[in-house]
């Protein structure tokens, strides 16, 4: 099912393919660079996806993914209102970070800036030979407030970040995949196919434990090791509870689920 454009002025799409929704950032004519309200628009995307679907994509409409922060919106903005526009970035890409569903983002071109916080903010990254990252935020004279310093920084490393962020440094799509930034490369102009196959396979496994996976796992990495034990704990312990995990573990031990592969055979 599409719907078209959605949102604030048609800034987002959305479309909805099987369980998958895909939500694409649709300011091609300037590089998807995104703004208060191109982010409001995304989080009314990100809620009905929630609600419609089991998996999302987050792609770019045009050759890039998304060229960063809206400079000519930000530069205007009093002290106080700056502070509300990121904090409302944080809650808006903590929807994608811990939700309900997994999100995959599709990446190619310009990933810089908020566009790499925004990418961050997903599950998985597959990025196509064309995507290049960037946080030029030294350059600018600005600091990441979309959430980058946390969720970047956790992807790559506080030094690396630190690096691309003092030097302007740009990174192509499989020296990112080397840092840990991207979880899958792929040739050109493949990006959003291969990240519906993967969020498609997502949304097949347990609902509870893709839940699981979105809250209790980055929590548990913010813990203790023995908290984070304790937690795991629990949480193994809730999900084997579920009638859904049940009925999987007897389709398993009755042959009627197939067994893991080995990488290339299944």
């Amino acid at each position: 099912m599409t719907d078209g454009s959605s949102g604030a002025e048609g800034l987002v799409t959305y479309e909805l393919r099987g369980d998958v929704a895909l939500i694409g950032l649709n300011r091609p004519d300037k590089r998807n660079a995104i703004s208060d309200r191109f982010v409001q628009a995304i989080g009314a995307a990100v809620t009905r996806a929630t609600d419609e679907a089991k998996a999302g994509v987050i792609h770019g409409h045009g050759p890039h993914f998304c060229a960063g922060l809206d400079l000519s919106e930000h530069s205007e903005k009093p002290l106080f209102e700056a502070v509300k526009g990121s904090r409302q970035w944080h809650r808006i890409f903590d929807m994608i970070e811990r939700g309900l569903i997994p999100f995959v983002s599709a990446l190619s071109g310009a990933v810089v800036g908020g566009g790499f916080e925004l990418a961050a903010s997903t599950q998985l990254r597959v990025a196509d030979t064309s995507a290049f990252f960037a946080l030029p935020e030294g350059q600018r004279g600005i600091f990441v407030g979309g959430g980058g310093s946390v969720r970047v920084a956790r992807l790559i490393g506080a030094p690396r970040m630190g690096d691309m962020m003092l030097t302007g440094r740009t990174l192509g799509a499989e020296e990112m995949e080397r840092w840990g930034g991207v979880s899958y490369v792929v040739p050109e102009g493949e990006a959003l196919t291969r990240a519906v196959e993967i969020a498609a396979r997502t949304a097949t496994n347990a609902e509870f434990t893709n839940y699981a996976i979105l809250n209790a796992l980055p929590r548990i990495a913010d813990m203790s090791s023995e908290d984070g034990l304790f937690t795991e704990s629990m949480v193994a312990s809730l999900a084997t509870m579920t009638p859904e995990a049940k009925q999987r573990l007897r389709d398993f031990l009755e042959k009627r689920a197939a067994k893991v592969q080995a990488p290339g055979n299944g």
